[in-house]
């Protein structure tokens, strides 16, 4: 079986934060792979990586870095793939706004999609919406997944209707 998604990180440290990513991809049966890969330690490798990935079927890159976050960023430089950067707080980090901003200021024509701090779960979520717009099976799973979604808000608002203060105008 080949990935469909690269999850690469700037190192294994990372792996806490990423592993979001490898629970809802593997919840929604999408073949992953991961590495942990320096944009600044192992340049090469990362460019072999990034320009190779489609011929072994990948489809989208998911990385994540701390720091100065260059990863998702030269990723992006030397591969045609979509590329969802995720910005970690890292024991470096300036609270995280130094990842962000390395990976959501991107200079045109290199883009990377990028979610929130620490928001390696929702990469996943949309690497797995980007393949589900050629691969009907995995649209399909998005699709029951967001139902589910739905559903539990629906079900929390029931219980939120329960609670009974004095002055509350609504669940009575």
């Amino acid at each position: 079986m080949n990935p469909k998604v690269s999850i690469i990180m700037g190192s294994a440290s990372d792996m806490s934060v990423m592993e979001e990513a490898c629970k809802i991809l593997n919840d929604l049966k999408i073949p992953f792979e991961i590495n942990a890969l320096s944009a600044h330690r192992t340049p090469d490798q990362v460019a072999e990586m990034a320009r190779k990935a489609h011929e072994r079927g990948v489809k989208v890159f998911v990385a994540g870095a701390g720091g100065a976050a260059h990863l998702p960023g030269v990723i992006a430089a030397f591969t045609p793939l979509p590329v969802i950067g995720v910005p970690i707080k890292a024991s470096i980090s300036i609270d995280g706004w130094d990842s962000i901003l390395s990976i959501l200021q991107m200079p045109a024509g290199i883009p990377v999609a990028t979610v929130a701090l620490n928001g390696a779960r929702n990469a996943g979520i949309l690497a797995a919406q980007i393949i589900g717009t050629g691969e009907k099976e995995v649209f399909d799973r998005v699709v029951t997944f967001k139902a589910e979604l739905a559903q539990k808000v629906v079900s929390a608002n029931a219980e939120l209707a329960k609670v009974q203060f004095e002055y509350r105008t609504n669940g009575k």
